[in-house]
């Protein structure tokens, strides 16, 4: 495996499981067995890793919503895989979407890095509205009024739930907020 990748893998395990802040190039050097030359070599500073490591978790969850909504037909089906993407990305409350790990340590990130954040909350937004559309249609989400209030409140309430959840490391505190959600779905 490419070094790169390597680093970028480390680098999000890392920032998932103990935030953008709570890690240094040491630590990773020692993660991953290299020296700090070598990650400085790939990634000058840290700003410059978070700019590779949105981009690429950017890419990664769109191209998971696209797979969603080839494979699930029903609006139901697209929330209710939504959620399971969410779930997965907690690790059993050890662990954050990398996207809300960022959100929560804004200020220390480069300016690209906070409009890659925000891009990609508009983008998972913008995925939600078309399944709440969907649902207008399909009926297999209750009570749909606005699509697009109805997106930005399931993705506040996912990333809210999983700040909850990691913060008590309690699974149960996810699945209790997304309850809300999920017995919508018909």
């Amino acid at each position: 495996m490419e070094t790169k990748t390597i680093l970028l893998d480390a680098a999000e395990t890392l920032a998932r499981s103990r935030g953008f802040d709570g890690f240094s190039y040491g630590d990773l050097a020692d993660c991953v067995g290299i020296r700090k030359a070598s990650i400085h070599y790939h990634y000058p500073t840290k700003g410059d890793l978070s700019v590779a490591l949105i981009s690429r978790y950017r890419e990664t969850v769109l191209d998971r919503l696209a797979r969603i909504s080839e494979c699930e037909s029903r609006a139901s089906g697209r929330l209710l895989a939504f959620l399971d993407l969410y779930r997965a990305a907690l690790q059993g409350g050890r662990s954050l979407c990398l996207c809300i790990a960022f959100s929560v340590t804004q200020s220390a990130l480069p300016d690209e890095t906070r409009q890659d954040v925000k891009r990609f909350h508009k983008e998972v937004a913008q995925w939600l509205e078309t399944v709440f559309r969907l649902a207008r249609g399909d009926g297999t989400i209750r009570a749909v009024t606005d699509p697009g209030a109805e997106a930005h409140g399931a993705l506040a309430l996912v990333e809210g739930a999983h700040i909850v959840a990691r913060a008590a490391t309690d699974m149960a505190r996810f699945e209790a907020a997304i309850d809300t959600l999920r017995t919508r779905a018909i």
